[in-house]
């Protein structure tokens, strides 16, 4: 990608749209992330399709970015699936130069195209547009909206925003995946493994801390949790209104 001087942004503002950018180039995935997020944009990454999903049940996104060639399951066949169930604006980028890549892409209903490599101000603009051009009234995607509430707490778990009545709380995108998680669960219980995600063991013993966090963000007395609250034996759940 061709350097731009795009302006420094130090923080979002409410409700900004947040886009999911799926590229198996790491160095790519932290440059349009950065890119992105100086623009405005919330992002979440991904390296590969599979993680993909897995980031598409936690959150609801604005649009999606997708690299065509990535191992395994590629762009196309990210795009064809999510065009199955959802309407979220989908920008592909690609390498190649083949005409039929393009026409492929737009024929699985993909809504823009952008070629390797570009200027970072294209990418935005394309971006804007594809966004801007969905109808109006139409939601991201078809999950439904929803806001959860427990004590003086709201959190919205299509955009990850946690809010003191009108005061927003800074999370980490961690701290965003765990919530979002025990906010679906709707004061269910949720058992570490499903916490920890793929992590294994290692990232099991990690969940401690983060919930530890999220308490000092969230608990009058983090030591004795009135909303985060460990279930013996099993996990947590989070007492929602």
């Amino acid at each position: 990608m061709a350097s731009s001087d795009l302006k420094v942004r130090t923080e979002l503002p409410d409700h900004a749209p947040h886009v999911l950018v799926v590229d198996d180039d790491r160095r790519v995935r932290e440059l349009l992330s950065r890119y992105l997020f100086e623009q405005g944009f919330r992002v979440t990454a991904a390296g590969n399709v599979n993680e993909a999903r897995q980031r598409a049940q936690s959150f609801v996104f604005d649009a999606l970015v997708l690299d065509v060639m990535m191992p395994g399951e590629n762009g196309f066949d990210y795009a064809r699936q999510v065009r199955e169930t959802s309407r979220v604006p989908i920008l592909m980028l690609t390498a190649r130069s083949n005409p039929n890549d393009r026409v492929m892409g737009l024929e699985i209903g993909a809504d823009d195209y952008l070629p390797k490599p570009f200027e970072p101000r294209e990418l935005i603009l394309r971006l804007n547009n594809i966004i801007k051009r969905r109808p109006e009234g139409t939601p991201p995607s078809d999950r439904t909206i929803a806001t959860v509430t427990f004590g003086p707490f709201s959190y919205r778990i299509d955009r990850g925003e946690l809010r003191r009545d009108d005061e927003a709380i800074r999370i980490t995108e961690r701290e965003r995946e765990i919530l979002t998680i025990l906010a679906e669960a709707k004061g269910g219980n949720v058992e570490r493994e499903v916490l920890a995600g793929n992590g294994g063991l290692a990232a099991e013993r990690t969940i401690d801390v983060q919930i530890n966090r999220l308490r000092r963000k969230t608990e009058v007395d983090p030591g004795n949790p009135l909303f985060l609250q460990t279930v013996r034996g099993v996990g947590y759940r989070l007492a929602i209104d």
